[in-house]
């Protein structure tokens, strides 16, 4: 590519931007960026001044640094540490410290100098703030200034603890942190309200005297705000934008961050496009979406004036496009998920035959079935298929802690009622109530409480899936070992994982598998399950024949659905069909109201979902297409 073609492609980006296919790629040349800056550095007999960042971001880079500093013997003997930022108050053995995240994942694996590592004190007293402050901007100063800063990037656009009506030449000080980056902590902290309302973090003034600034940002989560803060206009509701003043900053993506940056999700505004159907699909929906006209009625000049006039000339005229697109949207529609007996299924989503099907609906969590494809779940049962649902982790750490003293109170009352003896249940209930009392924000349960919840979740799975049909001899608890760690901070995937898995695929023999596609989270429950799924298809296919016809089905989870360009099935739902998935939704009596991780949406479940649905629905009819109550929305997973 010609530099005159790069900066046309990049023309509505302010800064630059440097894309990676993935984290790990991105994370080892931003390491090795730092090493060079070490070493070059040490040459001349000088210190090294680095900024660094918390929070999963720069994990990999300095994962690398260790690695780097072990196998390839690179010393920081010569390299000063400043850290952006500290909540406040925060003791510093605290687990949620930036201290000790410091300590964990680089500082007690390299050869650095203690007195070398600077990080905000979070024990100060109120009237020690400021004087603080200005000390830590001192000390920046007299080591000659930030060589390198490493940022990471926040859902309000926040680096550092910059939130929100941050100026542009603030410097070190004691902030208010917005509710949104709260919530986004809350399950280091085990709930939002034990998250700290403030922090001390460098302002941006004193990042912007940084020789050199480098941001990261992976997954898809934070591929809107990127978009915010690269193509967008400079402004303090988005305090990254003012990066875009830097004469010394790069942005460092991988290719889930950078999704929605014009050259990657409208290319055909900067360039000319390969035009493959997906990429066809995409751009007409666009432009129906941003005329709001039916596909059937955008027109020649409609395609031209905005940036397609490229897709006319090769595959035109309009009319064509226009019925071969909408054609596309109407063959998604089905009433048959598990597909429809006796029909031609050539235009249909799934097979005919066989007119039975064995289905296994992996759930990740004990109510992610329901809530993402809760209808659909009651229609493939209420149409004939032999459908088990699997339920893959227990969920236990999304149960309130007043829940589980109900239940066991219950027991206690239940077993009196009975004659029987009780003094060792209420022994059990009196500890647990001694240990809720006196437990720490994000505390590992006892193992009793534990379990509780468990059975909390599991008797409500029970009794969604009975609502939608199930017999109980298809109802499956696998309680994945990877989840049941006890702590937000889940164990490492292992064969055990997989074999629990393939042992029940081998059981039902499939021909078709519905699964979480929730890949926004890199570290996610959602997609965690999803590769282990996936996984032990990919063994069985070595050996067992009936895998070659199992097809994988992905739905999504509460907070967002597919893009239209990406739907592969759309099943509508009646009016009454709603009903009855929120009907089943309200089994899981746990998570409704208000659960403990309820992300950054104050809706109910139930209420995301119908959303959601009706969404779909919507933007299907505004497209041309009939006009459904609701429709939930599935993309076939090739593996």
């Amino acid at each position: 590519m010609t530099r005159l073609n790069l900066l046309e492609e990049t023309r509505f980006e302010k800064l630059p931007v440097t894309v990676y296919r993935n984290q790990r790629e991105a994370s080892v040349q931003v390491a090795a960026r730092i090493a060079a800056l070490i070493r070059g550095k040490q040459q001349l007999g000088q210190q090294a001044v680095l900024g660094l960042a918390t929070g999963a971001t720069p994990v990999g880079v300095y994962a690398e640094l260790v690695r780097l500093h072990r196998e390839e013997n690179l010393s920081f003997q010569n390299v000063v540490t400043f850290n952006l930022d500290e909540y406040y108050p925060m003791p510093p053995t605290a687990p949620q410290s930036y201290v000790t995240f410091m300590n964990e994942n680089l500082f007690d694996h390299i050869d650095i100098e203690r007195a070398n590592i600077h990080i905000p004190d979070g024990t100060l007293a109120p009237d020690e703030v400021a004087a603080f402050c200005l000390n830590y901007e001192r000390q920046i100063e007299e080591c000659g200034g930030l060589d390198l800063q490493i940022l990471g990037i926040g859902r309000t656009g926040h680096v550092g603890f910059n939130e929100p009506g941050s100026a542009p030449n603030s410097g070190t000080r004691l902030v208010t942190l917005d509710d949104l980056t709260r919530r986004d902590a809350s399950r280091d902290f085990g709930g939002k309200e034990n998250v700290p309302t403030k922090a001390i973090t460098m302002g941006i003034g004193t990042i912007f005297k940084a020789h050199e600034i480098i941001l990261l940002a992976w997954s898809g989560k934070k591929a809107p705000i990127i978009k915010k803060a690269v193509e967008g206009e400079v402004s303090s509701e988005v305090p990254a934008t003012y990066l875009q003043l830097a004469d010394n900053v790069e942005f460092v993506l991988d290719e889930d961050a950078a999704a929605e940056l014009t050259r990657f999700d409208k290319p055909w505004l900067v360039k000319d496009c390969e035009w493959d159907e997906q990429l066809i699909k995409k751009a007409v929906i666009w432009l129906s979406n941003t005329l709001g006209k039916p596909i059937l009625k955008l027109t020649d000049e409609d395609y031209n004036a905005n940036g397609m006039a490229q897709l006319v000339t090769e595959r035109g005229p309009a009319y064509t496009i226009n019925i071969h697109i909408f054609n596309q949207l109407q063959h998604t529609i089905t009433g048959w998920p598990g597909g429809k007996p006796g029909a031609d299924d050539s235009q249909r989503p799934e097979r005919a035959l066989p007119e039975k099907k064995r289905v296994i609906i992996f759930s990740p969590h004990p109510d992610d079935d329901v809530i993402s494809m809760g209808g659909t779940f009651i229609r493939l049962i209420d149409q004939g298929h032999d459908v088990h649902v699997a339920y893959q982790t227990s969920g236990n750490t999304a149960v309130w802690d007043d829940d589980v003293l109900r239940y066991v109170e219950f027991a206690i009352d239940f077993d009196r009622s009975l004659g029987k003896d009780t003094s060792e249940l209420q022994r059990v209930y009196e500890n647990m109530r001694e240990f809720i009392k006196h437990k720490l924000p994000n505390q590992p349960d006892s193992q009793e409480i534990r379990n509780v919840k468990s059975f909390i979740r599991k008797s409500e799975a029970i009794a969604g899936a009975r609502y939608a049909g199930l017999p109980d001899s298809h109802i499956h608890f696998e309680a994945l070992p990877f989840y049941e760690s006890g702590k937000t901070a889940k164990n490492t995937v292992t064969d055990a994982d997989i074999e629990l898995t393939i042992k029940l695929l081998q059981q039902v023999k499939p021909q078709q598998v519905f699964v979480a596609g929730d890949f926004a989270d890199p570290n996610g429950t959602h997609i965690v399950c999803f590769n282990i799924v996936i996984e032990s298809l990919r063994r069985l296919r070595q050996t067992e024949a009936w895998v070659q016809d199992c097809w994988v089905w992905m739905y999504r989870g509460a907070w967002h659905e597919f893009k239209p360009y990406e739907i592969e099935m759309a099943v509508p739902l009646s009016p009454q069909e709603v009903l009855r998935k929120r009907n089943a939704i309200f089994k899981h009596q746990s998570q409704k109201d208000t659960p403990v991780f309820p992300g950054d949406d104050a809706r109910e479940f139930w209420v995301r979902a119908e959303h959601r649905n009706r969404e779909t629905a919507q933007q299907y009819d505004r497209l041309g297409m009939a006009n459904y109550e609701a429709m939930e929305a599935f993309v076939r997973y090739q593996y």
